[in-house]
C-alpha cells in the first residue's frame, strides 16, 4: 500500500532517474537549509585551509530532505571523490574492510541508512574513524592472526531518519551533527522553479505555489508531484502548469490543500469515527485500517504529528482539535 502512494517520502524508482538531474551540484546552489549550509561552509573552508580531511559528519532528519544531495555537495566542495553505500547493503565485516581499504586520502564514504549497519560492522568502524585503522583476521583456528592495516585519512558521512536508534559509541565518533529540517513553502517555490527549468516545462508563480503548499515540506515529494502535473499540463492543457492545472491534477490525485491523502484521511476519519477521536493504541490502530504499524510511526504519523492533527499519549493516539477541523467537525466536549 504505501509503495504506491504518491506522497511516500521514501526514494521510489521513478525519483532514481529524475532526482540526479534535479540535484544542485553546490552550497551556492542548495535552497534552504541556511544553518546546515552555513556550519558545512565553515568546516569545509577550515578543513581546506588545513589541508586536511573534514571531520565525520553526521545527517539527520526527515527522507526526502536532501542528504544524499549535501553529501554529494560536500565532496565537490573539497574537491574529493565520494563512494556511496547503504546500511543494508553491508552484510558482513569484509564488506565493510573492502570498501574502507579502497578509499583514498580525503575521500568521502557515505553511507545511507546508517542506523541499519549491523553491530559487527559496527565495530569495525570503530577504530577506522577515530584512528584510521581497521584489523583483519588471517585465515581460521588456532592459526588465525589479526592483522592492522593503515587507512588514508577519509571522511565519513552518515545519513539517517531514525538517529535514535545509532548506538552511542558510533554517534559519539561524528565530529559535525546536522539536523535537516522540513521546508518551507518559499523555498519549495525556489526548487520548483529550478526544476521546471531542467525540465523544460513552463510554470507560473501559482502553479508553484499550489504544488509546494501541499508537498509536505519535502522536495522529493515536490518534484514527483512537478512531474505529474506537466503530464496533465501537457495532455488537458497547453503545456503550461497554471494555478488552476496544478489545482486540478493534485486534486484528481486525491492530494489535499494541506497535503494529506486518501491514506491520510482514512486513518484520521477511522480515529475520529470508531474511537470517538482515540485514545487508541498503535496495533489497534493498524488492524483497523488494515496496515502494518511500523508503517503507521514511520510514514503517515510523522506528518500527521508535525500538522498537529494527532498527538501521541501514555494511552495512545488521539486527534486534536485541529485534526476534527480539517474535516470541518467540532470535537468532543472531552
Amino acid at each position: 500500500m504505501e509503495n504506491r502512494r504518491i506522497l511516500t517520502t521514501g526514494l521510489r524508482e521513478e525519483d532514481r532517474e529524475l532526482e540526479p538531474k534535479l540535484r544542485p551540484a553546490t552550497l551556492e546552489s542548495y535552497i534552504g537549509q541556511e544553518s546546515v549550509k552555513e556550519n558545512m561552509r565553515v568546516f569545509i573552508e577550515a578543513a581546506k585551509q588545513r589541508k586536511e580531511a573534514l571531520d565525520h559528519v553526521l545527517l539527520y532528519g526527515p527522507p526526502g530532505l536532501g542528504k544524499t544531495t549535501l553529501s554529494n555537495i560536500i565532496a565537490n566542495e573539497m574537491d574529493v571523490h565520494i563512494k556511496t553505500t547503504s546500511g543494508p547493503a553491508i552484510e558482513r565485516p569484509g564488506d565493510m574492510a573492502a570498501v574502507l581499504n579502497s578509499l583514498n586520502e580525503g575521500d568521502i564514504l557515505f553511507i545511507d541508512e546508517i542506523h541499519r549497519l549491523n553491530r559487527m560492522i559496527e565495530e569495525i568502524l570503530y577504530p577506522a574513524m577515530e584512528d584510521f585503522v581497521i584489523d583483519i583476521m588471517i585465515g581460521k583456528g588456532p592459526g588465525a592472526r589479526s592483522v592492522r592495516l593503515d587507512l588514508p585519512r577519509f571522511t565519513l558521512i552518515g545519513a539517517t531518519t531514525r538517529i535514535g536508534l545509532l548506538t552511542a559509541p558510533l554517534r559519539d565518533r561524528f565530529g559535525v551533527v546536522q539536523r535537516l529540517e522540513p521546508y518551507s513553502v518559499e523555498n519549495l517555490k525556489i526548487i520548483l522553479k529550478r526544476s521546471a527549468a531542467v525540465l523544460q516545462v513552463e510554470m507560473e508563480e501559482g502553479g508553484a505555489e499550489e504544488i509546494a503548499r501541499r508537498s509536505r515540506g519535502t522536495p522529493r515529494l515536490a518534484n514527483r508531484m512537478l512531474k505529474r502535473v506537466r503530464d496533465f499540463a501537457q495532455v488537458r492543457y497547453d503545456g503550461v502548469i497554471t494555478e488552476e492545472v496544478a489545482r486540478f491534477a493534485l486534486d484528481l490525485l486525491d492530494i489535499d490543500k494541506v497535503g494529506l491523502d486518501q491514506t491520510d484521511r482514512k486513518m484520521l476519519l477511522t480515529m475520529i469515527e470508531k474511537f470517538g477521536g482515540g485514545p487508541v493504541g498503535l496495533d489497534t490502530l493498524a488492524a483497523s485500517i488494515n496496515e502494518e504499524s511500523e508503517t503507521i510511526e514511520d510514514v503517515y504519523e510523522p506528518y500527521l504529528l508535525q500538522l498537529g492533527y494527532i498527538q501521541r499519549t501514555p494511552r495512545g493516539r488521539v486527534v486534536t482539535r485541529l485534526g476534527y477541523a480539517h474535516f470541518g467537525m467540532t470535537p468532543p466536549e472531552n
